[in-house]
């Protein structure tokens, strides 16, 4: 809701510039569609920009969404949640950190609900009957009330930079959920991988986000969007946060992202010698696959299993190797009937979308996860050269 006012001018602009899709995995912006209400007038980006950062705080927003999930029209989704199949639903969120979502399936496959209080979160799916909970990420670099605003001309050199890497259309005037907004659309120049394009729409009074989405190379319509169909702000009653899972679901725990200590010091262990000492089991890291040359090797949290990369940007290609029980749960998906194919003889599952490939086999004691921003052949090559 505060993103574009609170996060850094770094991060808020790599955003625009598509650069933080890969870290955030997962929701960029459409295009707004003028509904007949307000329009913003013209601006130029950076000024738009700044005048959304310098607008004062908003208590709280209350929005009804809508979620379309094009990604997986292919696959068979007997089961699944509406985050997979897409749906309806409602949100509310404050600015000391409290959230909520909630989907409602039209499918038969459960509703899924998202409730955080800033530090912790709860995610419930209910094709599983499964919780997962886990703690929030901190931004280190967040921006606070008594931070300046930085001005028009510093935003614009931070445009310049991030349009050597991609490019920035807009910001285009429109209304979004009957507010008037801005449109940003932006595209990789290079190591795109498959996304082709991704749109953020905000609202030009506050700067809070109304409409997201993200499409593949070479389509004009979005493989995911996400958008506010109503919304207000203003102070949510704390009420609204004060909910528990299903009485009886089971729980799964969810370490953060990027959680990998496995020392005393808690420094991260890297390098694929380390890597091998502390993981567990054999893990499978040749000098390159499919074309790219190997890049990293991290431990993944003791006993979580070890991350591979090959090649750079979303034109790479990951592997996350996990032995025991580390590789027992891997989440919704686990419930999702997926096509198979052979790796040198060993059944996999494959999941094949507009912006990617996921394959995952098991071999011995150890289920590897092999994913790309790539065409099929590609990651298949990949999984075969482990």
């Amino acid at each position: 809701m505060q993103f574009l006012r609170r996060t850094s001018t770094t991060r808020l602009l790599a955003l625009c510039a598509a650069a933080l899709v890969v870290v955030a995995g997962g929701t960029a912006i459409a295009l707004a569609a003028t509904s007949g209400g307000p329009v913003p007038p013209k601006k130029p980006l950076a000024a738009a920009v700044h005048d959304a950062i310098a607008a004062p705080e908003l208590a709280g927003v209350t929005a009804r969404i809508s979620f379309k999930n094009n990604l997986l029209s292919g696959v068979d989704l007997r089961g699944s949640n509406p985050i997979l199949s897409g749906a309806d639903g409602r949100l509310w969120a404050t600015n000391d950190g409290h959230f909520r979502l909630e989907l409602q399936s039209s499918g038969g496959g459960g509703d899924a609900q998202i409730v955080s209080d800033g530090k912790s979160f709860w995610a419930y799916d209910g094709s599983s009957n499964t919780v997962y909970r886990g703690t929030v990420p901190q931004d280190r670099h967040h921006r606070h009330a008594q931070d300046r605003t930085p001005s028009v001309s510093q935003i614009q050199q931070r445009i310049d930079k991030v349009m050597q890497h991609a490019t920035v259309s807009g910001p285009k005037p429109g209304n979004t959920a009957g507010k008037p907004s801005y449109t940003v659309k932006t595209s990789p120049k290079k190591n795109g991988g498959l996304l082709g394009a991704l749109e953020l729409a905000w609202d030009a009074n506050n700067g809070a986000p109304l409409k997201a989405a993200i499409y593949a190379r070479g389509s004009s319509s979005p493989v995911l969007e996400l958008e506010a169909t109503d919304i207000s702000f203003g102070p949510v009653d704390s009420s609204v946060f004060h909910v528990n899972p299903p009485a009886g679901a089971k729980t799964q725990n969810v370490a953060p992202r990027g959680e990998n200590k496995a020392h005393p010091s808690n420094k991260p262990v890297t390098g694929l010698a380390n890597v091998h000492k502390h993981a567990g089991f054999q893990v499978a890291a040749p000098d390159s696959l499919a074309g790219r040359s190997r890049e990293s090797v991290a431990l993944l949290g003791k006993g979580r299993g070890a991350l591979v990369t090959y090649g750079r940007g979303l034109n790479g290609i990951a592997v996350i190797e996990k032995s025991g029980a580390a590789s027992q749960d891997n989440g919704p998906l686990d419930h999702t009937q997926l096509p198979t194919v052979s790796i040198n003889g060993t059944p996999a599952q494959e999941l094949e979308t507009p912006l990617g490939t996921v394959i995952r086999f098991r071999r011995g004691e150890v289920t590897y996860l092999v994913l790309g921003s790539l065409p099929r052949a590609a990651v298949e090559s990949a999984a075969r050269g482990l």
